[in-house]
């Protein structure tokens, strides 16, 4: 599966994620699974007895997580004048469009890690730090409610 899901996945650094988006990744995950084990849809299996008959858990959004917070560490950690850093932190002109704003590369660096960009991008200077906060950040929490 993983061959496949490298493929779906190039790139991933550069994505916003968004739930719908998120939504989708765990879909094929499951799909691949059941592919796997030549499962159908039409069969009234639940996720988790597919999950428990491959003896795995779900990580290919965790690995996208944790691909794309690693890219913001090794950019930040760039000199100031490298494009892909201006590029990054910087915006632009006039004046935004009505209605709600649009959910921004950074805001998922925001939530995932729960620090403001200041605080993660001085937490990038010391990588052992920011390996710990990019593995806490990209463990599958269970959300109350």
């Amino acid at each position: 599966m993983w061959p496949v899901a490298t493929y779906h996945t190039y790139v991933c650094e550069s994505w916003t994620l968004k739930k719908g988006d998120k939504a989708r990744i765990r879909a094929f995950e499951m799909k691949c699974l059941r592919k796997i084990l030549r499962v159908s849809w039409t069969q009234k299996r639940t996720y988790e007895w597919v999950m428990e008959k491959a003896v795995t858990e779900r990580n290919l959004l965790e690995s996208v997580v944790t691909r794309k917070l690693r890219f913001f560490g090794h950019i930040v950690r760039k000199t100031a004048d490298c494009p892909e850093k201006e590029i990054m932190e910087g915006s632009l002109p006039g004046k935004r469009a009505r209605g709600r704003p649009r959910t921004a590369w950074q805001d998922n660096i925001k939530a995932w890690t729960g620090m403001t960009l200041e605080e993660a991008s001085r937490a990038t200077e010391n990588r052992g730090h920011w390996r710990m906060v990019v593995r806490d950040a990209a463990k599958p929490r269970i959300e109350d409610g």
